[in-house]
């Protein structure tokens, strides 16, 4: 049976991504939000079109400390973990409080960070063993930069960087960042009000299903771009 985690399940594309998993036999999702309602409906969607199809959800915070026991709880080892988890807060560099950075790395960089660490004997234990961060082309080295987006960009630009040298730290699992561009979101409404994003979130939850299940093979340690447009 492949293992699945995926953080941000709720919505977008995390959502669409666990539907494409879902779909597969021989497959347990487990799908993780702070959104129990929604995630609910994912379930309930998820049984109704794959009859027979094997997801579990689990409402929590990715910053609460107590999440891997709940996920060990439901399988015994880890294929594949989609970081997917995201909290954008669009504002000047110098009106960013304390709280509000805290906040915003917490979600972005250290829940996943926190996460990856406590999973990594689950991890050890499974087939495929891939992690695979979803980044940003905000926090992508050399791509363009927008006024507001300093410490979202500064979060993803983290999460980039420990994916690679996780990589050289743990040989035996992969680890990899995808630098999403512009994908049609409620994030990226909030980043760019009226803008419309050229790719849907089912083509780029398409995308992250088949790196998840297979570039493994191939590929380690990267951060790739992932974008038609930035926005």
């Amino acid at each position: 049976m492949t293992e699945v985690i995926i953080t941000g399940a709720s919505g977008g594309i995390g959502y669409e991504t666990a539907r494409l998993f879902a779909a597969e036999h021989e497959t347990h999702v487990i799908a993780v939000s702070r959104n129990a309602g929604r995630l609910k409906k994912l379930q309930e969607v998820c049984t109704s079109e794959f009859p027979g199809c094997n997801i579990d959800i689990l409402p929590s915070d990715i910053t609460d400390p107590g999440l891997h026991k709940k996920i060990t709880g439901l399988c015994s080892h880890t294929d594949i973990l989609i970081n997917n988890a995201g909290l954008l807060i669009k504002k000047p560099f110098d009106d960013f409080t304390i709280s509000e950075e805290q906040q915003l790395f917490g979600v972005n960089f250290f829940g996943a960070a926190m996460l990856i660490r406590s999973l990594l004997p689950q991890l050890a234990k499974g087939t495929i063993r891939h992690v695979v961060n979803i980044g940003s082309m905000s926090g992508y080295q050399g791509s363009a930069r927008f006024p507001g987006l300093t410490m979202y960009g500064a979060a993803k630009a983290a999460i980039a960087s420990l994916s690679e040298s996780l990589a050289a730290e743990y040989p035996q699992i992969r680890f990899n960042c995808l630098a999403l561009g512009a994908v049609d979101t409620a994030m990226l409404q909030q980043a760019f009000p009226g803008y419309k994003a050229p790719v849907t979130t089912k083509q780029i939850a398409a995308f992250i299903h088949h790196f998840a299940l297979h570039s493994h093979q191939v590929i380690n340690g990267k951060t790739l771009p992932v974008n038609l447009s930035t926005p």
